[in-house]
């Protein structure tokens, strides 16, 4: 069975995609045969990323490990069982499309809620919530009190979790190990910052999460989406020598998958 690694956060702009297509390309490039859906219908942003990916490749030429992208197929209603859900069967027929030939499957959700979305949280054997450093997003998570000091209780994206993972424990699952990143952080220590990081701790031990390093707000990648790129392929496509902040953003990938702590993976770039 693949590992299933779910990318959600109900907000747009927090940077789902970036994370997936960097988690799934670094674990391609350590040797571990990776799939990948784009849930998110509309935009298709991690969609996008993948395709650019692969007309880079084809146009320059280049051998580039990759994760293997599938749409969701389409469905009829005569393909679907009594009572089945017409997403849940795409979902599923994606899944096993992929799972037994992959160790990893990397699913990137939309910024909404959805029955897709709803789906896969429940599948997730490892769920990443990247989640900007603002209290804005923050209250997706928990509705925190004015002064950014008590949390008065969960919100909408905390209660979806809960609900995938009583899911899970009803069909005898392993619990989703639930990782949240701190992402678009600024450099600077603002006052903002240690609030978030303080109501961060409170709200992991009270809703069974823990946090990892996220990227720092960076030009670069929004240069690579138009190639498909990610850090790790910067000297594959002729750059000599990295600038200190692509050096200091392929070290804030590597801290995330560590901290991913995936079965069987053992970072080494």
């Amino acid at each position: 069975m693949a590992h299933i690694i779910v990318v959600g956060n109900e907000k747009g702009g927090a940077g789902k995609s970036t994370v997936s297509m960097h988690v799934a390309t670094a674990l391609a490039r350590m040797g571990h045969k990776v799939g990948a859906l784009d849930l998110d219908l509309r935009q298709k942003s991690f969609a996008r990323y993948a395709q650019n990916r692969k007309n880079f490749i084809e146009s320059q030429g280049v051998d580039l490990p990759s994760a293997e992208y599938h749409d969701l197929p389409e469905a009829e209603q005569s393909d679907l069982k009594p009572g089945e859900n017409i997403y849940d069967h795409r979902l599923s027929a994606a899944i096993a499309s992929l799972e037994s030939s992959c160790a990893f499957i990397v699913i990137d959700c939309p910024g909404s809620h959805t029955r897709l979305s709803q789906v896969a949280h429940s599948l997730a054997d490892t769920l990443i919530t990247p989640l900007n450093d603002s209290f804005i997003d923050f209250d997706l998570l928990a509705h925190i009190d004015s002064d950014g000091q008590k949390i008065l209780g969960p919100s909408v994206y905390s209660e979806m979790v809960w609900n995938a993972r009583q899911l899970r424990a009803q069909a005898g699952l392993k619990p989703i190990d639930w990782v949240v990143v701190r992402n678009r952080l600024g450099a600077q220590q603002m006052v903002n910052k240690q609030k978030m990081g303080a109501a961060l701790e409170r709200l992991a031990k009270r809703i069974g999460f823990r946090t990892a390093p996220g990227f720092h707000e960076r030009v670069v990648f929004r240069e690579l989406f138009p190639r498909g790129l990610t850090l790790l392929d910067l000297k594959d496509i002729g750059v000599k020598q990295l600038n200190i902040s692509n050096i200091a953003a392929r070290q804030e990938l590597r801290d995330l998958v560590k901290a991913l702590n995936l079965p069987g993976v053992t970072v080494d770039f």
